[in-house]
């Protein structure tokens, strides 16, 4: 292990090789550009393949390609970017491929601006290309978890043959922040399906995501959803603070930095409150809102995205607040708690 400063794209770009990524494909756009940077001047040394395509487009089918032929292959992108790569993303899915996929967001619609948002959740939570289906979606607050997680990822795409989506923001790819980086332990996945070439020793691996014959197409959406009910009980990840605080204040990503400031100045002025941070925005946390409290504060930055998710696991049985941005700054502390107290005052009537 050693300890190195690191900006947040950079930490990424070091663990997907660490992890054994040996393919990307992407197209530079800010506010992630120096992670296929840090990939072009080091993935050659690791034996991988580095491709700048000439299209955001061209980069998720390349990604396609070399997942269906077993190896660890990543892309990543930033909002706009990511968009057009909606429909490959749905061929992955649809043809159960591993994959990583990092989306460093900027504020938008359109081209928007290269400051930080949040504003692309529910494009990767709910599936923002066609078809039935679901990524599973990790979502770091700082570049230590930025290098964990792109680790994570690897091995859940794998583990599940579905893509994985690292969900960041333009404030945490660009920060710097010392990591302690490591070597992963090596596990072993089995790839029978990958299209290796057959040596003449066994039958043809096709990979596919077309089924004309409707019977054929229940089967695939059926085991696909299936698949997507044992990650809902099994990986689902969060980080809680004063789990039995009367207000919970619900953020992910840099907000939740922010939030963890907020609520230990609010707990100096006698005010309980906590924090559910989803580490996962896909699956949701659902087992962390069985237990309810007085309200709970959706923070975000968007005009409100994952408060929809909180309002359906909360039911009814609390009241959901929400305190959002969307033009590129960031939430303060400051706005964090004058709205923590305005809650607080309202259920102690």
């Amino acid at each position: 292990m050693d300890n190195k400063l690191m900006k947040g794209n950079d930490a990424i770009a070091e663990a997907a090789m660490r992890a054994g990524c040996r393919f990307y494909a992407g197209y530079p756009i800010t506010p992630q550009t120096e992670l296929p940077e840090y990939l072009a001047r080091n993935m050659e040394k690791v034996g991988g393949v580095f491709l700048q395509a000439e299209s955001e487009i061209a980069a998720i089918n390349m990604v396609y390609g070399a997942a269906g032929a077993g190896v660890r292959a990543m892309t990543s992108s930033s909002s706009p970017g990511i968009s057009l790569k909606q429909e490959g993303i749905s061929y992955i899915v649809g043809s159960e491929l591993p994959c990583v996929i990092v989306n460093v967001m900027r504020v938008g619609p359109g081209l928007g601006g290269i400051q930080p948002s949040q504003s692309d959740y529910f494009q990767a939570v709910k599936g923002g290309g066609h078809g039935d289906y679901h990524m599973i979606v990790l979502t770091p607050d700082g570049v230590q978890e930025m290098f964990d997680f792109t680790i994570l990822a690897f091995d859940l795409a794998d583990e599940y043959r579905n893509p994985v989506m690292l969900l960041a923001d333009g404030i945490l790819g660009q920060m710097m922040e010392s990591v302690v980086m490591y070597m992963p332990e090596k596990k072993h996945f089995d790839k029978s399906w990958a299209t290796t070439g057959t040596e003449k020793k066994r039958k043809h691996n096709i990979i596919n995501s077309l089924y004309i014959v409707p019977e054929e197409s229940e089967v695939l959406n059926r085991r696909l959803q299936n698949k997507y009910q044992v990650i809902r009980d099994k990986e689902q990840r969060v980080e809680i603070i004063n789990p039995d605080a009367d207000i919970m204040v619900v953020a992910f990503g840099i907000v939740a930095r922010v939030a963890k400031q907020a609520i230990a100045e609010l707990e100096d002025e006698g005010i309980s409150v906590g924090l559910i941070r989803p580490r996962t925005v896909w699956p949701f946390p659902s087992k962390a809102f069985e237990k309810t409290a007085k309200a709970y504060l959706v923070t975000e930055l968007n005009s409100g995205q994952m408060v929809e998710d909180v309002r359906l696991e909360v039911n009814g049985r609390a009241p959901v607040h929400f305190l959002g941005k969307m033009g590129g700054t960031v939430l303060t502390a400051q706005e964090m708690k004058e709205k923590v107290r305005e809650i607080d005052e309202k259920i102690k009537k």
